[in-house]
């Protein structure tokens, strides 16, 4: 019998060892028991020496041989993902792959797409007679020009009958679709800046090269990518292009479709079908398709003609993700780059302030659009509007109404941004003071008017609207503060002629919903929009002339350090949403710190000028990028189990394995979101300049964790490296 180590799905940080008769290739998928449980498995080893007894070495049961591997190059990839975020390597591999090949079951592999013409001896046959008009038809198709069976099917829906009849007869010659065909010219001129970026990095053709590609909004970065990318798949090499939402996915893949008609394109995301993103992610894998453009989740799908990686909106937070593997996309990106040899492109309005230093320190090479892509539009002119003397009338001044209102008259497009979905953030009884919250998180529920719920939006608990005050039975209860739904029922008092549409979560919950707002949009049918940061990601609405943003002032009052780089990155990127055509733009942003320093930054529409600034700041603090952290973190039923299994970790580490001098230890201390989902939860943060010793503490207390598992068994522990929830 020959010795195989497996990737199973299961929480063990070693691989496990299973028998077959003869040595299997690394990354072929197989079947094997865990527990009586039949689990699909990857062979990451074979003809391993056992470091147990042979008698207990199960056997492979299945091997799922249809001639294709996971390759070495993804292999590494993940050992290196298991390996930086301290995550068992079975569940990271997992986690990487699509819901068919999790499954202990054969999945078929992606039918190659062909391409039918008449053969030498079908063009000397007679045509079929002119009276059979579709058949004629197909003939006339398959006589002109190489073309697919879908392309057949619109002139005859029974074209695969006569194709396959013709075969046989010798009478039709085939071969694959290649996964780039021809690419037509581009439309666009690039402008003297955006020729330059793209020339730049055309020049680091196959070799590891980072570029943060710093264009204002609307400067046209899409059309550097396509320019880029045209270069590199017409190379007969493969593209990776992230988002960091499902979002923007349907307006780009237009783009991509007139940009490239004849490119087999891969779409991963979350809300594709699980069969449909198992067969994207093989065509992928096989090299069927040239371009791959998904979230944050498409980073890991195994591409073994790799040229270029793409990662637009660079600075989003959708690109790390909050449980299980907590991976930062957009850093294993650039760790794949660097694996391939390929560059890579990190494009932003707004950089991460991690980006921006390693330009800053030479790591990256910065790129710059400083000028709009469309020639006669311009930024928009950012107004800040001091209301702490102004009354509002459910969120609006009388200023914010009376420009709306106006804008409408005109005919433009406004945008009210508002990042807070539902009817009202609280129900508040005026008696007693009673507020209802969820009984399983640290938090309000939010008034739903629409549903007649109350909601939690950490984990979706909701119970109907009460008619009156559990404590006190007083049924005046009140909705206190707005979100988008209370907004947007406002705005039809205020503009009742208006078309409003209104754009979150709440709105967009089916596959098509993001279609038919960019075609109402496109075509004019809606006056005013109502949403939320959904709005303020990359899309791109020419005629949209006035943006207001309500109630920002929120996101200063956070204890994360974080916070004003996130609301600065929030309002520019919903600033630049207006004046992107012919229309100047005007942006409104209601405040009652019009002095602090992200308002004084986006007044100017200087990010350079926030981004010195704020490293300033965080250099004096000694926080990243200037060091490192992570958190170890443990969930309990209660608040002292919790902080006791760390504290016990604690002491431990200090009487037995002191940490490196370089590494300091805070906590442990209530998160703050202190419940989540019924459970308190309680951390500690590691923090140093030193990356190799901030790693070699986390391997210790992982150590101290495991061990102390069987002591609190009902308190789970994790960890997140690099982490941005405080």
């Amino acid at each position: 019998m020959i010795y195989h180590q497996l990737a199973l799905n299961v929480p063990l940080y070693s691989l496990l060892t299973y028998a077959h008769p003869t040595a299997l290739p690394a990354g072929t998928r197989v079947a094997v028991r865990f527990r009586k449980r039949l689990m699909a498995a990857v062979v990451w080893e074979s003809n391993v020496q056992p470091e147990i007894d042979i008698s207990k070495i199960l056997p492979i049961e299945t091997v799922f041989s249809d001639g294709w591997q996971l390759p070495a190059g993804w292999r590494a990839l993940l050992s290196f993902t298991a390996r930086y975020y301290h995550y068992p390597l079975g569940q990271a591999v997992m986690a990487a792959l699509p819901k068919g090949l999790r499954q202990p079951a054969a999945v078929p592999l992606p039918r190659q797409e062909m391409m039918y013409t008449l053969s030498t001896s079908g063009r000397l046959q007679p045509p079929p007679p002119a009276r059979f008009h579709k058949q004629h038809a197909v003939w006339q198709c398959l006589q002109s020009a190489p073309v697919t069976l879908q392309q057949l099917k619109t002139k005859h829906t029974q074209a695969a009958h006569y194709l396959n009849q013709w075969q046989q007869q010798g009478w039709i010659e085939a071969k694959p679709v290649p996964a780039c065909g021809s690419i037509p010219a581009s439309q666009h001129h690039l402008n003297q800046q955006q020729q330059h970026a793209s020339t730049s990095i055309q020049a680091k053709y196959n070799q590891f090269a980072p570029f943060l590609l710093f264009g204002i909004t609307g400067s046209g970065k899409t059309e550097v990518y396509f320019d880029i990318m045209a270069k590199v798949l017409q190379q007969d090499k493969q593209v990776l292009f992230l988002l960091p939402e499902i979002n923007l996915t349907p307006q780009l893949m237009q783009r991509v479709r007139q940009r490239f008609p004849h490119t087999v394109t891969a779409v991963l995301h979350s809300q594709t079908a699980a069969g449909q993103r198992t067969s994207n992610y093989l065509q992928a894998a096989l090299g069927q398709a040239a371009l791959v453009i998904g979230t944050r989740l498409a980073v890991f799908t195994p591409m073994h003609n790799l040229g270029l990686i793409v990662v637009d909106e660079e600075h989003d937070y959708s690109f790390k993700q909050e449980s299980e593997l907590r991976y930062q996309a957009r850093d294993l990106a650039v760790w794949r780059a660097r694996q391939t040899s390929c560059p890579i492109v990190l494009g932003s309005a707004t950089p991460s302030l991690e980006s921006w230093y390693k330009t800053q320190q030479g790591d990256y090479q910065l790129l710059q659009l400083s000028e709009r892509a469309h020639a006669s539009a311009q930024l928009p002119q950012i107004h800040l509007l001091d209301i702490r003397r102004l009354p509002l009338d459910n969120g609006f001044s009388d200023i914010i109404k009376q420009k709306l209102q106006t804008n409408f008259i005109h005919g433009g497009l406004s945008m009210v941004y508002l990042n807070r979905r539902g009817f009202a953030p609280a129900l508040f009884c005026a008696a007693c003071g009673h507020t209802f919250g969820c009984p399983n998180c640290s938090a309000k529920m939010v008034l739903h008017q629409h549903a007649g719920q109350l909601r939690c939006h950490h984990c979706d608990f909701h119970q109907r609207i009460p008619y009156c005050c559990p404590e006190c039975g007083n049924q005046d209860l009140n909705a206190v503060g707005q979100g988008t739904q209370r907004i947007e029922e406002t705005l039809q008092h205020l503009l009742p002629d208006a078309r409003i549409l209104r754009v979150d979560r709440d709105s967009t919950t089916h596959r098509q919903d993001w279609a038919e707002i960019y075609s109402k949009i496109m075509q004019r049918q809606v006056d005013v929009l109502v949403g939320t940061q959904m709005l303020a990601k990359g899309h791109d609405f020419p005629h949209l002339n006035l943006v207001v943003v309500l109630n920002a002032d929120n996101s200063l009052y956070s204890a994360d350090f974080r916070a004003p780089e996130r609301l600065f990155a929030e309002l520019m990127q919903v600033s630049g949403r207006a004046g992107r055509a012919d229309c100047s733009g005007e942006v409104w942003v209601q405040t009652r710190q019009p002095e602090h320093k992200v308002y004084q930054a986006l007044a100017a529409q200087n990010y350079v000028t926030f981004a010195t600034a704020e490293l300033a700041e965080r250099q004096e603090m000694g926080m990243p990028p200037f060091s490192y952290m992570a958190a170890i973190r443990a969930d309990a039923k209660t608040m002292r189990e919790a902080q006791e299994l760390l504290r016990q970790a604690l002491q431990g580490i200090g009487q037995q394995q002191p940490l490196p001098a370089s590494v300091s230890a805070f906590g442990p201390v209530p998160m703050l979101m202190a419940r989540l989902a019924g459970y308190e939860r309680a951390q500690v943060f590691l923090e140093s300049k030193n990356r190799r010793d901030l790693h070699h503490s986390i391997s210790i207390w992982q150590s101290w964790l495991q061990h102390l598992e069987k002591i609190y068994p009902r308190t789970r522990w994790l960890i997140d490296v690099d982490p941005l929830e405080m």
